[in-house]
């Protein structure tokens, strides 16, 4: 794999009906109705508008076997209309249900943790070679009937393993780690080779950004050593709504799509499923356009791991680098600081502001970086440090060398970081280097800059300079999640500035945009983090307007992480890191959790949200 530069991950062709996945096929979109899959009506029309926004392929829940000979009705009512867009049954516990799918989708998603293993318990049990030999064969016994009923139909087949729902027996040989998940999914692949069966795709979600990029690297290395080149299915689970939604899916799906991984995406967010397509569209193509662009020429750290990144040794300069979160740099060279804009209960002021030239009119609170030129005039530097250029013609190392600063910033572009350069910043440890990149796959010369101080043992810390000129705040929130995600999960960075040239956003969105990276990434906890399901058929209570309420009254804590799932499927298991669930338990019917423990078991729906505060708040004062 070459991290500098963009290039697919070559994969078989999967039929699908009459699309294709993998091969030279586009990158496939996708999403999934929300709709009672007994309810021909909704489903349809739901199906008709998430088409109607770009899906190319509409996944169902059927989570009985009403629901799946149900497909029948609703693949008749698309197929009447002249639509001819794939329908996906998506099956979970039931391998039964799976077989009824087949005859009448064109293809099925059978989740590994489940399909014959019974739920999960959590408990830790011990198999003897034998008994895990003996589970392995129910499997078979179990599976290959099913591959035998696609063969008959061409039904293609997805096998989507989710983080948090093993199966105890995985769970007990593995524990809840990305291995495991390989060897889930590895266990179902096996078969398929064995039998001849090749129009499977693969899916491991997670909604831990850094487990699912973990994850699916490693999915990738054990394909390849037992020469399987089967296309893949993108997506984080939970990823939530809003801003949240958008920043951990691109900082997910982005940072796989990145190093060529990925032959469909769906992007799973908790609000009308045809919201979704838009979202995965502008994170493909903006991915995509890397295509053909120049060639970056480095060469990566020899003490990388790609697939147990660690963060990349650095000293600390004040709080920058080091054992420090990664830092957050504001600026205020587009717009002014605005006092009268709220920063919200859950946000927070960046460590630094960079300002140019010119100091601002009024304190925003934080310490401030100024070029070198501007700041040299100043007769009291306190809380105000330099930033030098390292390239071009304003490129001045007599001025670094001269300079008393404690904190010194310098600018550098990687085709520009000559022997020169790399010597100064060698010398100088009080020196904090900013990454900054015009490339069109400015991701492979912020990696580059990284790697070639790792590599020559250069341990000052990096920052990455990310600058845009968006109109909307969300393409904003997409792109630089997805440039600056897989820099924080590689562990290059010790942190991150965004820019937006363009002064319709306020800086106080775009800072927020940092932090929401971030905490998305997994490297620095700001404000509470809601991990809540994009709902299906098998949600029983109005999931966006459950997720305000909780937001609404839990918008100030700080560093917790809720879990907001609309039914067993996923939830205790995918959100075994949260602090607290709330879990759809049936109609009208939530289950609380404490981490993965049950506190209180079928309540009211509308006691529900109150009884959560109430656990939350009691917690709190213990």
């Amino acid at each position: 794999m070459d991290l500098f530069n963009y290039k697919r991950r070559q994969s078989i062709l999967v039929n699908v009906g009459a699309t294709t996945i993998g091969g030279d096929s586009p990158i496939r979109l996708q999403s999934m109705t929300t709709t009672d899959t007994t309810d021909t009506a909704s489903s349809v029309a739901q199906a008709e508008r998430i088409i109607a926004a770009g899906g190319e392929l509409v996944r169902l829940t059927t989570q009985g076997t009403a629901h799946a000979e149900n497909l029948r009705n609703i693949n008749a009512g698309l197929r009447s209309k002249g639509i001819m867009t794939p329908l996906v049954a998506d099956v979970h516990f039931n391998p039964a249900v799976a077989d009824v799918a087949a005859l009448y989708a064109e293809k099925v998603r059978v989740n590994p943790g489940n399909y014959v293993d019974p739920a999960r318990t959590f408990k830790e049990l011990e198999y003897t070679p034998q008994e895990y030999a003996a589970e392995i064969q129910k499997i078979r016994d179990r599976f290959i009937p099913f591959l035998n009923i696609c063969k008959e139909n061409h039904t293609a087949i997805r096998i989507g393993v989710n983080h948090g729902s093993l199966s105890d027996r995985i769970m007990s040989h593995y524990g809840n780690t990305p291995e495991g998940m390989v060897e889930s999914c590895m266990e179902f692949l096996r078969i398929c080779v064995e039998q001849q069966f090749k129009d499977v795709v693969i899916s491991i979600k997670a909604s831990n950004t850094v487990v699912m990029v973990q994850t699916v690297r490693l999915l990738v290395k054990q394909m390849e050593e037992e020469k399987m080149y089967f296309p893949l299915h993108l997506g984080v689970t939970e990823a939530g709504e809003g801003e949240d939604g958008r920043v951990k899916s691109a900082i997910g799906i982005g940072a796989l799509l990145a190093d060529g991984l990925g032959d469909t995406i769906r992007v799973s967010l908790s609000e009308a499923p045809e919201r979704e397509i838009p979202v995965a569209r502008e994170l493909r193509d903006y991915i995509v356009s890397r295509e053909g662009s120049a060639d970056v020429f480095a060469r990566p750290a020899q003490d990388f791991d790609h697939f147990h990144p660690s963060r990349r040794p650095s000293h600390a300069v004040a709080n920058i680098g080091g054992q420090n979160a990664p830092v957050v740099i504001g600026s205020l060279l587009t717009a002014p600081w605005e006092p009268s804009v709220p920063m919200g209960q859950d946000d927070a002021l960046p460590d630094y502001f960079y300002c140019g030239g010119n100091l601002p009119d009024t304190d925003p609170g934080c310490p401030l970086i100024l070029d070198y030129p501007a700041w040299v005039q100043l007769t009291d530097h306190t809380d105000c440090y330099p930033v030098f250029l390292g390239f071009g013609e304003n490129w001045n190392p007599d001025a670094v060398e001269a300079c008393p600063a404690e904190i010194k910033f310098m600018f550098v572009n990687y085709m520009a970081m000559t022997e020169q350069v790399t010597d100064l910043i060698r010398r100088h440890p009080e020196i904090v280097v900013i990454s900054q990149s015009n490339h069109k796959n400015r991701l492979g010369e912020h990696r580059a800059v990284a790697h070639t101080l790792w590599r020559e043992g250069i341990t000052n810390p990096v920052i990455f300079f990310q600058h845009y000129n968006e109109q909307d705040i969300d393409t904003l929130r997409i792109k630089a999640a997805a440039d600056s995600g897989v820099l924080l999960i590689d562990g290059l960075a010790d942190g991150l500035a965004v820019m937006n040239m363009n002064p319709s956003i306020p800086h106080v969105l775009v800072d927020r945009t940092a932090f929401s990276i971030l905490q998305g990434a997994r490297v620095r906890v700001t404000r509470t983090e809601y991990i809540s399901c994009p709902g299906c058929g098998r949600t029983l209570y109005n999931l966006e307007e459950t997720i305000a309420r909780i937001k609404a009254a839990t918008g100030h804590l700080r560093g917790l992480k809720i879990a907001i799932m609309g039914c067993i499927v996923n939830g205790p298991g995918e959100m075994a890191d949260a602090d607290y669930g709330y879990v759809g338990a049936g109609r009208g019917k939530v289950s609380l959790y404490r981490q993965k423990e049950c506190i209180e078991k079928n309540i009211p729906e509308d006691e529900a949200v109150e009884r959560l505060i109430r656990l939350i708040e009691e917690d709190q004062n213990r």
